[in-house]
């Protein structure tokens, strides 16, 4: 496809390309079909904790890079904003390369004229500013979780049973996980807030949402390693968050009372100012569409926000 761009803007996050578990044939085929003007990568694009351990690097991860650098030499806007696996680059900041524009924070302009912080979010993880040791020790078991997981699956598929993530499961059944997540989102949401912004976009905890915190948009892209999501900014400055679909690749929703619904900008404004309801169903409603052939996807998770 990769025609005229059909999208403002892509945010994507945590690829971790140089790792097993990254998706990277489900990111091309992702940018394949979502042409658009402006590409944020919003950090852990390359997993240097892990390739200093081991070299991993399949041709799909290259055709990754030689992708994004294509876009940028046909005249998209690539913002390359490092995260803390890929920390190598913030000594880069303000500086391009092949096209692609290495910044330690961005701020970018919606359609609407919203002004959104654009940050990977590792800075607002206590893990990773007081205990860093703590946070390589917690990459290694979570690679051992993708592992462990991609045996179990194989199996799963087998038998015909759809994915199911073991990594997923833990962070919201155990009790202090989900307090992390929460006071993460809270704390990257105020500071924005703290700083003038209408909302912010971050990735690193691998857990895509969209919604209203304190009256500021919280927006995470997720993760292209078991989530397989982005956030999208339509040409009017509407804000979706897609969860791609692809032959072989199932959706993983966080949360199964939001499948297939779309929010409307007061249903945002009300059920989402740090609520927890889901928005019903809107009559007639769509979202950006899969590839040709697709699996059909009824729990295609598309969250929108005026």
């Amino acid at each position: 496809m990769d025609e005229s761009p059909t999208l403002r803007t892509v945010f994507i996050s945590d690829v971790h390309l140089g790792t097993p578990g990254c998706q990277a044939e489900a990111l091309l085929d992702f940018l394949k079909h979502h042409p658009c003007e402006t590409i944020y990568l919003v950090g852990d694009i390359v997993d240097g904790w892990q390739m200093r351990r081991r070299w991993f690097w399949p041709q799909a991860h290259n055709d990754v890079v030689q992708k994004l650098l294509r876009r940028a030499r046909k005249g998209c806007k690539v913002v390359f904003v490092p995260g803390n696996h890929d920390e190598f680059a913030r000594q880069f900041d303000g500086i391009h390369f092949g096209g692609i524009e290495v910044a330690e924070e961005a701020v970018h302009v919606t359609a609407d004229g919203r002004r959104l912080w654009v940050i990977h979010g590792d800075h607002f993880d206590g893990v990773i500013q007081c205990a860093k040791w703590l946070a390589y020790v917690g990459d290694r078991a979570y690679g051992l979780t993708l592992e462990i997981n991609r045996h179990f699956n194989r199996i799963r598929h087998r038998l015909g049973l759809p994915y199911w993530s073991l990594s997923q499961y833990l962070k919201h059944k155990v009790k202090r996980a989900v307090s992390h997540v929460n006071d993460f989102e809270r704390a990257v949401a105020a500071e924005a807030r703290a700083r003038g912004f209408q909302g912010v976009v971050c990735g690193h905890i691998h857990r895509p949402e969209m919604r209203m915190i304190d009256g500021t948009l919280y927006a995470n892209d997720g993760d292209w390693v078991e989530s397989l999501s982005a956030l999208v900014e339509h040409m009017d400055g509407r804000l979706e968050l897609v969860h791609w679909q692809t032959m072989g690749h199932g959706v993983r929703n966080e949360d199964p009372a939001r499948d297939g619904r779309l929010a409307t900008p007061g249903e945002w404004r009300g059920d989402h100012a740090g609520g927890t309801r889901s928005p019903g169903p809107v009559p007639g409603s769509r979202g950006v569409g899969g590839p040709p052939g697709a699996v059909p996807d009824p729990a295609m998770s598309r969250l929108r926000w005026h």
